[in-house]
């Protein structure tokens, strides 16, 4: 008998992480995780479930960020009652997290009604709703680093320190294959570089049948930098922001990105080297989540704030209400307002980008990646107008990033994980990144001499029959649930950016320009109606797995 892998998400993109796993003794699944991104991607959340949710037996959780938890409560939704095995921090933050992902997923829901409304159009559903995310959190069970556990039938577990955020894991899984035998795998979760505020680095064991490796940064080196170093470019950044007479707009995740740029914003205030005049951070979530960094702050590695000086400084303003946030608005200079969502394609952090991005004077800083599509993207590829809460707004502000903040491995330490654990006998999926950054870690990890059949880029619900001495089958959907193509970037996103240079055009244009311009675009839209549809390759003719 063979164990079968499953491939539901974070394959081909970054987001939606979601591994099944059937084995002889049942089923489980590793993470299930919300699809971020352009519509085309984001759309994957509204889509059928691609298995029987009340077959699972449990699910094993890296850590708490939406693109692996975020779906959990639509398992619940669905009717799955089984077990959730996660760190203790980690089950801490969903406690706050998931019901925050419910009510955005609610409020959307209401927006969307209201639209349709106007058109006479059924009222929307939310994906997932408050009792969904509470029932979820009624089947958390936690397990320490280090530590065997037995969640099922034929299955061990041992989570393993990733450095990423606080209670992230790489995951150890030993199934039986019901022949008296043991696949091995790991599932690398998100790794964290070398140099973090809080945790010590990576860790985990070596030697396995099937390992299983984000590649978020494949092919991508960020500078060396020290931990003073970070300080030190983030202050430049802070002093030219606030020179220019507007306010610095920091779009960051609620979840440990927040609270690391506090610690060296706190850090640099109480040294005497910048000096804002409030510092906000606008998120609900914030007290909540710091309450949970306070609970484990025995975990913190590198700190030269303790964890209840975080949020003491007077300038620091946490945020809640909506009437609070809506009036940082009116603060037209020397403000610092930190705000989710780190992409900038959800949350509050929109309605501060509408304020500021019009304002000449006025600094985004992005510190971390960008999914393409997501407005985060669109603003750093340096689009000239954006398209907020159904608005044009002209971008005038200084948009800048710098890459020190971010939670994941660069190439080279994805590099050093992945050495660290060989040897892989059977495969190494990457997965949880672009084909362009899985195809160059592929690259650098045959350079190092591992076989190029053996590392393996998985598309979307691609299924492969594992024993431990290798693949023993590979089986691609009949049907799948995305059109690659559009996985980078979608219609919608190049139909958003068409209209507003088409506005564009036509402010500009005279009367007979206009006209000329619409008749061209008429005679174009004849043309492709009389035209038969092209013909699109599904994911698995388009994508080669060993080459």
């Amino acid at each position: 008998m063979t164990v079968t892998l499953y491939f539901h998400g974070a394959a081909g993109t970054v987001t939606g992480s979601c591994y099944r796993v059937v084995h002889p003794g049942g089923q489980f699944l590793v993470d299930c995780g919300l699809f971020q991104g352009n519509k085309t991607v984001r759309d994957l959340n509204l889509k059928p479930t691609p298995f029987d949710p009340k077959a699972i037996d449990f699910l094993l959780l890296t850590h708490a960020h939406i693109d692996h938890a975020g779906l959990l409560p639509k398992l619940y939704r669905e009717g799955w009652r089984g077990p959730m095995w996660m760190t203790e921090p980690t089950a801490g933050l969903l406690e706050y997290l998931l019901p925050d992902s419910a009510g955005i997923q609610e409020s959307e829901a209401e927006r969307e009604t209201k639209k349709r409304a106007r058109k006479g159009d059924a009222p929307a559903e939310p994906l997932y709703a408050m009792e969904d995310a509470t029932e979820a959190l009624k089947h958390c069970k936690v397990v320490d680093y280090g530590e065997w556990v037995e969640p099922g039938p034929g299955v061990r577990a041992r989570y393993w320190n990733a450095g990423h955020i606080i209670g992230s894991a790489s995951i150890e899984v030993e199934v039986s294959d019901g022949n008296g035998k043991s696949v091995r795998l790991m599932f690398s979760g998100d790794i964290g570089p070398d140099e973090k505020v809080f945790y010590n680095e990576p860790e985990g064991p070596a030697g396995f049948d099937y390992i299983l490796c984000e590649s978020t940064y494949g092919g991508r080196d960020r500078d060396d930098y020290s931990l003073e170093q970070r300080r030190a470019a983030l202050k430049t950044e802070i002093a030219t922001a606030l020179s220019r007479g507007g306010n610095l707009v920091i779009p960051a995740f609620a979840v440990e990105r927040s609270q690391e740029l506090l610690h060296d914003i706190g850090t640099l205030i109480k040294a005497g080297e910048i000096d804002p005049q409030l510092v906000f951070l606008d998120s609900p979530l914030a007290s909540k989540v710091t309450g949970v960094y306070r609970e484990h702050s025995e975990m913190f590695e590198d700190t030269e704030l303790t964890a209840d000086e975080l949020f003491n400084d007077p300038r620091f303003r946490i945020v809640e209400s909506v009437e609070e946030s809506k009036a940082i608005n009116s603060i037209r200079g020397g403000a610092i307002i930190i705000s989710a969502s780190g992409m900038a394609d959800a949350g509050r952090i929109k309605h501060h980008l509408r304020a500021n991005l019009v304002r000449a004077n006025a600094t985004v800083l992005f510190v971390g990646y960008q999914a393409p599509g997501t407005l985060g993207q669109i603003l750093l590829s340096g689009a000239r107008d954006v398209r907020i809460h159904g608005h044009e707004v002209p971008v005038r502000a200084a948009i800048r990033s710098m890459g020190n903040y971010s939670a994941h491995a660069d190439h080279s330490e994805l590099m050093a994980w992945i050495r660290e654990r060989l040897p892989a006998h059977g495969a190494i999926f990457l997965t949880h990144g672009e084909d362009e950054e899985r195809a160059a870690l592929r690259e650098a990890l045959v350079a190092e001499g591992v076989g190029g059949d053996q590392v393996v880029l998985p598309m979307l619900d691609d299924m492969f029959e594992l024993q431990a001495e290798g693949i023993a089958a590979i089986v691609r959907p009949e049907r799948p649930r995305v059109d690659v193509a559009q996985l980078e970037s979608d219609w919608h996103n190049a139909f958003a950016d068409f209209t507003l240079r088409l506005s564009q055009r036509l402010q500009t244009a005279s009367d007979s320009q206009k006209l000329a311009i619409m008749r061209e675009l008429q005679e174009t839209l004849s043309g492709l109606e009389a035209a038969p549809p092209p013909t699109v390759k599904s994911g698995g003719e388009a994508q080669a797995y060993g080459e």
